[in-house]
């Protein structure tokens, strides 16, 4: 995170080594209005000269004693290598200053200041600011150097805290990001982001230009050999001091690189196209991903976006749209891709960012993925037991989804992983998949209160279990049967209300057999699956928000086309027909096996009903805008037997609850529920139903989205904090909405 610049507060910094980066940094306090002096040693008098005639600092010389002591601050910002000699001759002369480093490998550093002083000083701080030049000198200076660049602290246990926070506000007031890490981790990164691509630059254009043709292929090089071998232009002598100083974690960046080397030159020895997209689609979209961290743009950075969604009162909603694939089937289409036989090529995926950390969860894997390129992957598929390790913790986003079903599936497999999600994820309980996979005999570790990460520990032998489930989540049912098809004998699951069946259609799809009989799916472990294709429906979730706009809106007609109509999904659809809604399934069909129509919503006024609880676990994700059909129907509406929503995203039934008072609806939270009165009356017409105002999302997609479409109905604009995970299930959204009549606009909130 930036924090916000501002002068320090010191009487003198000295600056030894007056280079671009000492320059930079004196240039930087300067343009921040620093009101102490900025002292200068340098071994070259030129640069000490250069440096007060362009009035980046006040005074300075080679000498170093006499500057010691008018300095409550001092920055080496000399090479790493000669850190030694200048503190030796610095020893003599320190008070009580402050002392920070811009080294690169902190371990030779650190080792250093413990030959000099015996050990490390409390008041000193390393650190190593991410910036740099092809330039040097301190005519080469910029005060923008550091400006949104990140700068590593690698303070001890015993850094005196003020030493810390003084060096935080220096290197603040240049306009750099602060982090934190220890020594080690620091110079293990930094041998793999910096100091092997200089490595590997260096050497291919030294490779390169002992070849005789080296004039033909250096006037022929294009633009993408250029950017690369750009940091071979950089300081030979900088950069032998760096890689004789982080020798180790270089050596062990290099070989690392050398084994994917080998890979790939195995892959391409052998011909193996698939071995080598797995290479080339991995690589290419862990550089997306950079991309979005570096921009901090969705994909695995949206918790750090502040997205505001205001919304006119008022608007029309018709046309003919269709909104994107079903979330569940996209997720499990990548899994059981993956996990198959042959190529599977899957049409209409939902590009949302669950689905893409799910897809690039098993990029990480091995798996051989093409695409997305309009809602079209094609799939390599593994086998059963072809995945391999990942390199680290395996990311799923915002999807609870993902992280369940992964949980199962990965309890199987021969290596451990580790599965870790957005900061709203990392609150949601999972040790309702982690008891019965216990049962099974996987070995799972959580953090505290059964919440991820979750650690699964591979090679376990998993035994066919039945498991009654506490309570009716496709989640769990999925998760168990996944863990099954590794388990010896038979998985038995039993679910106390029927939940969506996604998963055993496709398994079924995919030549596994899944039996079922009444409350009961079960399956044999130890089969295969067999590549097949998918076509994916557009999900009922996500035309729920626009069949409740249409049907809440006097003058709305709108199709929703190719939505698909899962029994286990309808509930949505069964709850407003029985408030009266004007719902028409049209041209109804199957594909790849699952139910699909286009579905017609006209006006109609709404009558508050006693939600049957047989429809909860059939409408589960859809409440949230179904709170906001029940705030535009005549009477009251009462929903109980709904204890998930407290656990999912959000505590929906709370979340929701508040926002609509906000609003001026009135309310009653219970335990499993909620009641709402309505403000609608027999004629429903064109009148408003409630006030405007500024909710807040909690960063719950679904609620956001609720309160967006609340605002057809509303006497004034409606304000929506937080909506940056709408990405999540639902790209598109803001369009969409535009598209049938919504007037929404969105907004980066400070």
């Amino acid at each position: 995170m930036s924090e916000q610049s501002c002068a320090p507060a010191e009487r003198g910094i000295l600056i030894i080594g007056l280079g671009l980066i000492g320059g930079s940094l004196a240039a930087a306090l300067k343009e921040a209005g620093f009101a102490g002096r900025i002292l200068a040693c340098d071994r070259d008098a030129d640069e000490v000269t250069s440096g007060i005639d362009m009035g980046l600092v006040d005074a300075g010389s080679t000498e170093l004693a006499p500057w010691v002591a008018e300095s409550s601050l001092i920055v080496l910002a000399v090479p790493v290598l000669a850190i030694e000699a200048v503190l030796r001759e610095l020893a003599p002369h320190l008070g009580d200053q402050v002392i920070t480093d811009v080294g690169s490998t902190k371990g030779a550093i650190e080792a250093s200041v413990e030959r000099v002083f015996g050990d490390i000083p409390p008041r000193f701080v390393p650190g190593h600011p991410i910036a740099g030049s092809e330039k040097s000198g301190v005519a080469a200076s910029n005060p923008a150097l550091y400006r949104r660049h990140k700068v590593i602290l690698t303070p001890r246990a015993d850094t005196d805290p003020d030493a810390l926070a003084r060096v935080r506000v220096l290197w603040a007031a240049c306009g750099a990001e602060l982090l934190e890490m220890d020594v080690a981790r620091h110079d293990q990164v930094l041998a793999r982001t910096s100091h092997l691509p200089h490595l590997l630059a260096f050497s291919l254009v030294d490779t390169l230009a002992r070849q005789d043709e080296r004039l033909e292929i250096f006037r022929y090089a294009a633009g993408g050999f250029r950017d690369f071998t750009r940091i071979a232009g950089s300081d030979p002598v900088m950069w032998r001091d760096i890689f004789s100083a982080n020798r180790e974690a270089v050596l062990g960046a290099l070989d690392e690189f050398e084994a994917g080397v080998a890979r790939l030159r195995r892959a391409v020895t052998d011909n193996d196209g698939d071995a080598m997209l797995a290479i080339f689609d991995r690589a290419s979209h862990a550089r997306q991903y950079f991309d979005t961290l570096l921009n901090q743009t969705s994909y695995q950075a949206m918790e750090q976006r502040n997205i505001r969604y205001r919304v006119t009162p008022g608007g029309n909603v018709r046309g003919r749209i269709r909104v994107p694939g079903d979330k569940s089937i996209s997720h499990r289409s990548i899994m059981l891709g993956a996990l198959a036989e042959g190529v599977t090529k899957v049409h209409g995926f939902l590009e949302g960012e669950d689905s893409l950390a799910t897809l690039q969860a098993f990029r990480e894997m091995g798996v051989a993925i093409e695409g997305p390129h309009q809602g079209r992957v094609t799939i390599h598929g593994v086998g059963l037991h072809g995945l391999t390790a990942p390199a680290g913790p395996l990311y799923v986003g915002n999807s609870g989804t993902a992280m369940r079903l992964f949980a199962g599936l990965l309890a199987g497999q021969a290596f451990d992983t580790e599965l870790t999600g957005d900061v709203s994820l990392n609150k949601r309980p999972m040790g309702r998949v982690a008891d019965p996979l216990r049962e099974m005999g996987a070995v799972i570790e959580t953090a505290e209160g059964g919440r991820p990460p979750l650690t699964i520990r591979g090679g376990q032998a998993l035994r066919g279990i039945r498991y009654d489930m506490p309570m009716a989540s496709a989640q769990v049912k999925s998760c168990l049967l996944l863990a099954g098809l590794y388990a010896e004998g038979e998985t038995r699951v039993r679910e106390p209300a029927p939940t969506r069946d996604h998963t055993e259609r496709m398994l079924n799809g995919f030549g596994y057999a899944v039996q079922r009989d009444a409350d009961e799916a079960w399956l044999q472990g130890g089969g295969r699956l067999t590549a097949s294709p998918i076509d994916v429906p557009s999900d009922i979730s996500s035309a729920a928000f626009y069949l409740v706009a249409a049907a809440i809106t006097p003058g709305s007609d709108l199709l929703l086309e190719h939505v698909g109509t899962n029994p286990t999904r309808i509930g949505v659809i069964n709850i407003l027909k029985a408030m009266g809604a004007d719902l028409e399934l049209l041209n109804p069909r199957e594909v790849g096996g699952e139910p699909v129509a286009d579905i017609r919503v006209r006006h109609a006024p709404l009558k508050g009903i006693d939600i049957p609880v047989d429809q909860v676990p059939l409408a589960i994700d859809e409440f949230p805008v179904l709170f906001i059909a029940a705030a535009n129907a005549e009477g009251v509406t009462r929903l109980r037997g709904a204890e998930e929503l407290r656990v999912k995203e959000s505590d929906r039934i709370q979340a929701m609850a508040d926002g609509l008072a906000i609003l001026g609806v009135e309310n009653t939270v219970h335990s499993d529920g909620i009641d709402i009165v309505g403000r609608a009356d027999a004629s429903d017409t064109h009148v408003a139903h409630y006030s405007g105002g500024h909710v807040d999302s909690l960063g719950d997609h679904r609620i956001a989205m609720a309160f967006a479409i609340a605002a057809l109905r509303a006497e004034g604009e409606i304000v929506i904090d937080d909506c940056a995970n709408v990405a999540t299930s639902f790209p598109g959204f803001v369009d969409l909405a535009r598209r049938v009549g919504l007037s929404l606009e969105e907004q980066e909130a400070s």
